[in-house]
């Protein structure tokens, strides 16, 4: 039997809710693309309930103790003394998010002896050092394609509300007011407009797709070049590099994994060469950006505005000056915890488990390190240099955001 810890954020501070604004969600039935949902043996939850919290649980535990398993559920990830830190050192299975995420560093996969599966509920597994993992042969998986579409239509969501200043307009709103020309002085139409994806994986396809009938002029950049048949269709201009693609764009959504490549990519000497008064909205992962750089470029007007809901470190602390540097729409780690994308990665990652426990083969798609190598979607979007081996899995690598 084995002892799983598993990390996620705090209830409500009402409490754990008795009813939702809904009754139902949609029934997904796949992904774009033929890729099939997550398919458990069972579940334990109903879709549409809040189960990315302590006291959801991911739907998990009642399952997970009846099998004979030892399950600690905690939000406490914080500091020597937190519940993360002591359970940790004899934990064999460690379950987090990315939006609350349990941070396995060289020192902590170090000390944590028994370990031997990491899941990431959702996508997105840089908060554990893939590094390390390798060296001690330990399985780390996600729940590819889980909320992908569910952080797109929140990226979508963020341009428009960057480009027609949303944000101002709601605050003149509350407060009463109807000062219509102090609510238009940064409002533009996106109609016409250049918009760039940087890593067109599947949630940088599915900004493309959702974009296109907007009526603006799309351009990417990706490892893998997409076919020209796609190409076509969307009216898509390739760039060979980021530092091409931002000198022609007025909007750029990140979708691209955080890797040593990537890691502190927007900075000042990148955003100066973007033209003046563009916007970015990064979905991706916070350190993809400098800190600084942003908020300089905000406070310079070289960026009419920035947009996400990834900080680094996470939860970020309350002095973080993207909370407060001027024309935000920052929003907190939630484009990928809507109730329905939770319905999913939660089945995902009862499969992963189910399929752990019984010696199966865990999905291609959701593996990213196993027996000391980068593996599945982690061979092409996490390994430091692409091999022709991985050229050959080219569209798994579009799974990863």
């Amino acid at each position: 039997m084995s002892k799983i810890l598993i990390v996620l954020y705090p209830d409500p501070v009402t409490g754990y809710p008795p009813e939702y604004a809904r009754d139902t969600i949609p029934s997904i039935n796949d992904y774009p693309g033929g890729a099939t949902l997550p398919s458990p043996q069972a579940l334990d939850f109903t879709p549409g309930e809040l189960l990315g919290c302590v006291s959801g649980g991911l739907g998990l535990r009642d399952w997970l103790e009846s099998e004979g398993h030892t399950v600690v559920v905690t939000s406490d990830k914080e500091g020597p003394d937190s519940v993360f830190e002591r359970e940790l050192p004899d934990a064999d299975i460690v379950i987090s998010q990315p939006f609350w995420p349990a941070y396995l560093t060289p020192e902590r996969i170090e000390k944590a002896r028994n370990l031997k599966l990491v899941v990431t509920a959702g996508i997105g597994s840089d908060h554990t050092d893939l590094d390390a993992a390798n060296a001690r042969g330990i399985t780390v998986a996600e729940v590819t394609y889980s909320n992908s579409i569910s952080v797109a239509e929140h990226t979508v969501m963020q341009v428009l509300v960057l480009v027609r200043d949303f944000v101002k307009q709601h605050e003149i709103s509350a407060a009463g007011g109807w000062n219509i020309a102090d609510a238009v002085e940064r409002s533009y139409d996106l109609e016409g407009m250049r918009v760039g994806v940087f890593a067109a994986g599947r949630i940088g396809r599915a900004v493309i797709e959702r974009l296109a009938p907007f009526g603006v002029h799309l351009s990417y950049t990706d490892r893998f070049r997409l076919s020209e048949d796609y190409e076509r269709k969307y009216n898509l201009t390739y760039h060979d590099s980021i530092e091409s693609l931002v000198q022609n764009i007025d909007v750029l959504t990140v979708h691209a994994p955080l890797t040593a490549e990537t890691r502190g990519l927007l900075n000042t000497e990148l955003l100066n060469t973007m033209p003046r008064g563009a916007y970015i909205v990064n979905p991706a992962r916070a350190a993809i950006a400098d800190r600084d750089a942003i908020v300089q470029a905000l406070e310079s007007g070289q960026l009419a505005g920035y947009a996400g809901d990834v900080w680094d470190p996470q939860p970020a602390p309350v002095d973080h000056p993207w909370r407060t540097m001027p024309h935000n729409a920052m929003t907190p780690h939630t484009s990928g915890t809507s109730l329905s994308g939770q319905a999913r990665y939660a089945a995902g990652t009862r499969e992963i488990l189910e399929d752990w426990f019984a010696g199966n083969d865990i999905r291609p798609e959701y593996l990213i390190v196993e027996g000391g190598s980068y593996k599945g979607v982690g061979a092409t979007s996490y390994a430091k240099v692409p091999t022709k081996a991985d050229e050959g899995q080219a569209e798994l690598s579009q799974a990863t955001s």
